[in-house]
């Protein structure tokens, strides 16, 4: 049984931040606008910054900080693939953001594409490639898509428009473990839907001068945000029944965010979720917390309501 908690019985909340990814920079700005948001309430908040010299120790850390809550900052690898999920687990504490089994399936791109696709969702054909020897038989022509499978922030992607392009990110294959994922690139306009304790809030249309890398995301100006998407009703109607059926489907509690891609050409046709985020950014330039705003949240409020869905055994 999952149990949330009453947040009058809230008195201290334990930001974790940083961690040990490459979205470690994305995690820091996350946490900085959160904790920020949380100290104007009245809870008693702290951050706490993980890294490599800490993590090995991390449950002793929390226990001894005895938060009521956990505010999930991090980004990427432990932090978002359910291994920190089970760490809060073990030790009792509620914290925000989906669980264990919704959090490990969401960061591998290639198993939740597959349960989208049995629960009806379109997704983008695809190829998971384990080495970088397959390289030399990908049976896609360009343009195309690579990036890593259990990846985020737009970290260590790849557009492919050309096949002599394929020998620029052969470096991928120098990550030891590392798989990768090869989607064929699909024109058109990138969508997004968040989702906040089941409920929708808008789409957004992301126009950037060319693809929606990292700068893209987090540089000031790097890309322009058109709330609502001045997209035809039946797309926009699509795309939030696509991204709740998302967010269900993986078990996803909080807050989470699933991107599409939309060519304009092939009407519905051309709709496609490309993946669900669970750990979306909150930085001052991030998506979620601008749709937030459009619908009357300030992010105060939107943390406010993480910390409410706060829990265990989810």
């Amino acid at each position: 049984m999952i149990e949330t908690i009453n947040s009058k019985n809230i008195s201290k909340v334990l930001v974790l931040q940083g961690g040990v990814s490459e979205e470690k920079e994305v995690s820091d700005l996350t946490a900085e606008s959160c904790k920020e948001a949380l100290e104007k309430t009245s809870f008693d908040v702290e951050a706490l910054s993980i890294d490599s010299r800490n993590i090995n120790e991390l449950a002793e850390i929390v226990k001894s900080k005895n938060p009521d809550v956990i505010f999930n900052a991090l980004h990427g690898g432990r932090g978002e693939d359910g291994s920190i999920q089970g760490l809060f687990e073990m030790l009792g504490i509620p914290y925000t953001h989906s669980g264990v089994l919704s959090s490990a399936i969401a960061m591998d791109k290639f198993i939740s594409k597959k349960i989208f696709k049995a629960s009806g969702l379109p997704v983008v054909e695809d190829l998971l490639l384990n080495s970088a020897d397959q390289l030399d038989e990908i049976p896609l022509t360009p343009p195309f898509v690579i990036k890593p499978n259990n990846g985020g922030s737009s970290v260590g992607i790849h557009f492919i428009r050309y096949k002599e392009e394929i020998q620029e990110v052969r470096e991928f294959g120098k990550h030891i473990g590392r798989r990768y994922l090869l989607e064929k690139y699909i024109p058109g306009r990138e969508l997004t839907v968040a989702v906040l304790n089941g409920r929708p809030l808008t789409v957004t249309d992301i126009v950037t001068e060319d693809w929606y890398d990292y700068d893209a995301k987090y540089k000031t100006g790097g890309s322009k945000h058109i709330i609502p998407a001045n997209v035809p009703k039946e797309i926009f109607d699509l795309c939030i029944n696509y991204a709740v059926r998302a967010h269900y489907c993986l078990g996803c509690r909080g807050v989470t965010r699933s991107d599409f891609r939309w060519n304009e050409n092939k009407g519905k046709e051309g709709l496609f979720i490309l993946e669900l985020n669970t750990q979306p950014g909150m930085t001052k330039t991030s998506l979620v917390p601008e749709q937030a705003r459009y619908v009357g949240m300030n992010l105060q409020y939107l943390c406010l309501e993480l910390i409410k869905d706060a829990s265990c055994n989810k």
